[in-house]
């Protein structure tokens, strides 16, 4: 019999080797690979990849809370078949119909369909599609590293597409496409907005309140009362309101600036240095308020599952929450401090944060983080205790809180200590955002009996 020779041996060795490195690698079984590619985190990483984007492309909060709604809408209906204890959004929310099944009796990887219906409507939605292509290179590199075997791989990823194809239908009929173009008009009458400095900016979406509802029945379902009536007599609530703002503004402690400084979330910021602007990008409130969310489920451990509802159903309370205020913003088209103080009190007068280019009343950040908070506390608890790295790359420190709500209601204040928002905008807002939140957690958590789904 004639022997192999040891080089020969040697190669042929090498070639096997290579073969099963590259060309034949074992596959799981779908118990195995379905829970590695349940980990929350690959969920996370494409959520903290569409912020990356949003800031990068200048959405302005509005737009940002579009975005982040249809992208986790996504993301948890393509997740949906291999959960049979959580419920589709079909027919609660306004206008959504049923999603597309996958096939009987086929093998998914349910989700991975999650994660690819999500990256898809999130690039569908944003301009800078390099961030997604340089990202995806790697990241669904991840399942196939789990022994997904090839034809579950393409099954599961085609069921996503179906999905986001789906939602991004759903989408095109919100009315988005018909607000865009339109400028609001200042009538220069007293009390009502103008442009303030140093940009001197347009109002930012002024028929926002025409995008289709989420949750709510209507955009004007949890109208406010009407704010302080504008008097710049001395002594009448409206000029007291004034006085507070230019007071505290005069007289800042350094925690008063800390606080305002964390919850700027303005998410285009003009920096004027003599003859030279330039701009800041950062995170939309809407964005800041997803990645609490993140910072919660990984304290409480959720699941893949528990994770896509948190940021989901979070997502929905931001966006009727912007929808809910703007309706009020345009409706009163309230002054800002800004503008009476330079009028009335001090010309030289310049508020801590950059005055956002939009009516005052009722405050955004205060009705999206009461509504964000809301839901957040229903999904994970009364007291929840976190701290709150979220912006510390940008500068923005690091703060804790006992709880959700205790959160919310720092950012609200925020802006009173920032010199942008009156002292009744902030805390009626406060109270339209929890009553949105509410709404939206109940609408779409309750059972038919009226209690309220468990998992």
């Amino acid at each position: 019999m004639m022997k192999m020779r040891p080089y020969l041996k040697f190669s042929w060795l090498l070639l096997v080797l290579l073969w099963n490195a590259t060309g034949c690698q074992k596959k799981a079984a779908p118990d195995e690979y379905n829970a590695k590619a349940a980990n929350p985190e690959r969920y996370n990483q494409c959520l903290n990849k569409l912020t990356e984007v949003v800031i990068h492309d200048i959405f302005s909060p509005p737009v940002a809370s579009r975005i982040y709604s249809y992208a986790n809408l996504a993301g948890y209906e393509a997740m949906l078949p291999g959960q049979p204890t959580y419920e589709s959004m079909a027919g609660k929310l306004k206008k959504y119909e049923a999603t597309p099944k996958p096939e009987a009796g086929q093998e998914y990887c349910f989700p991975l369909a999650s994660t690819r219906a999500f990256l898809v409507v999130g690039r569908a939605l944003t301009f800078s599609a390099n961030f997604f292509d340089d990202f995806e290179k790697t990241f669904y590199e991840q399942y196939k590293q789990d022994g997904i075997p090839d034809e579950v791989y393409e099954r599961s990823v085609a069921y996503g597409d179906a999905v986001a194809k789906h939602i991004l239908d759903f989408a095109s009929k919100d009315t988005y496409k018909q607000t865009r173009g339109f400028k609001h008009t200042v009538t220069n009458e007293e009390g009502t907005w103008v442009p303030t400095p140093p940009a001197y900016m347009d109002a930012a979406e002024p028929q926002w309140a025409k995008i289709r509802c989420w949750v709510m029945d209507t955009c004007s379902q949890f109208m406010p009362p009407p704010p302080a009536q504008y008097n710049v007599a001395k002594g009448s609530p409206f000029f007291k309101l004034t006085e507070e703002v230019y007071e505290i503004g005069k007289n800042m402690t350094e925690e008063q600036k800390k606080i305002a400084y964390f919850w700027d979330d303005n998410a285009f910021v003009m920096n004027v240095a003599g003859h030279v602007s330039y701009a800041s990008k950062k995170m939309t409130p809407g964005g800041h308020w997803l990645a609490i969310a993140q910072t919660v489920a990984r304290q409480k451990k959720a699941d893949f599952a528990q994770t896509v509802e948190a940021y989901a159903l979070t997502s929905f309370a931001l966006s009727d929450g912007f929808i809910s205020c703007w309706d009020e913003k345009y409706r009163t088209n309230r002054v800002r401090p800004e503008t009476v103080i330079n009028k009335y009190i001090d010309p030289k007068w310049t508020p801590y944060l950059q005055t956002p280019a939009f009516p005052e009343y009722t405050s955004g950040h205060s009705v999206i983080s009461a509504a964000a908070a809301e839901v957040l506390t229903n999904l994970f608890g009364d007291n929840v205790a976190f701290t709150d790295s979220t912006e510390h790359s940008y500068g923005h420190g690091v703060r804790s809180f006992k709880s959700l709500r205790e959160a919310a209601v720092e950012a609200s204040y925020s802006r009173l200590y920032g010199g942008i928002h009156f002292r009744d905008a902030l805390e009626v807002g406060n109270l339209q955002g929890r009553r949105v939140g509410e709404y939206v957690f109940h609408k779409l958590k309750a059972n038919k009996d009226g209690t309220i789904a468990s998992k």
